[in-house]
């Protein structure tokens, strides 16, 4: 897989030092962000991450907003390419419920330290202001239609068990692989026991096995 910590170039030509220039503010941006969050990022402190006047910055970027906007896309982007990716390369008849693992694993491989970018999407996209939401909101569902078809699909193929909805089981693990961001740590425990456990906890939930108790799914709210 290729490493993911950079970005993707400008539109102007590969090699030049205009592109390498915004490739570097780019990058000191998704550290900065990811370990400042957006409300604590502020222009000065990507300039110093990449060892710019203030300046130069607005040769590449028209504001602040501008630049992270375009650094949490990238890292909503590399997520669903490495999912994608990881999902195109099984063969065709691959049973459903690997083809979940397979997406679990990837998606923690890349937000749990292979991209600066997908950290800094991942801990800062819902803290956006909504003038910025729109379109990286697009790029959200986009991602979200991977994981909805393999939920789909693995419900069709009687693979879930009938008490676990997909869209809701969809927004669970979603939620459970995004915050392990927040508390995993390299030096605690590796990323190979991380995806394992995650990987288990979901095919043992989701499985399913005639044999198992069911539960009602729905609750009547009280009037």
């Amino acid at each position: 897989m290729t490493d993911t910590r950079r970005g993707t170039e400008s539109n102007s030509p590969a090699g030049t030092k205009a592109a390498r220039t915004r490739q570097r503010i780019m990058d000191a941006t998704a550290r900065v962000v990811g370990e400042r969050g957006y409300a604590g990022t502020r222009l000065f402190h990507v300039a110093s991450e990449a060892g710019l006047q203030t300046a130069a910055i607005y040769y590449h970027f028209a504001s602040l907003e501008e630049l992270i906007e375009a650094v949490i896309r990238e890292g909503t982007t590399q997520v669903n390419t490495h999912v994608r990716h990881a999902l195109a390369e099984l063969p065709p008849d691959t049973d459903p419920l690997d083809k979940i693992a397979v997406a679990v694993e990837a998606h923690l491989r890349v937000t749990l330290g292979m991209s600066d970018y997908t950290i800094a999407a991942v801990r800062n996209s819902r803290q956006l202001p909504d003038s910025m939401r729109a379109a990286i909101s697009v790029d959200e569902e986009e991602y979200g239609t991977v994981w909805r078809d393999l939920m789909n699909a693995a419900h069709t193929a009687g693979r879930i068990r009938p008490d676990a909805d997909p869209y809701l089981t969809r927004m669970l693990i979603m939620g459970a692989l995004n915050w392990a961001v927040e508390w995993w740590r390299e030096d605690r425990v590796p990323v190979e026991i991380v995806i394992a456990t995650a990987q288990t906890i979901v095919r043992r939930g989701l499985e399913n096995r005639s044999e198992q108790a069911t539960f009602p799914l729905f609750i009547e709210p009280r009037a």
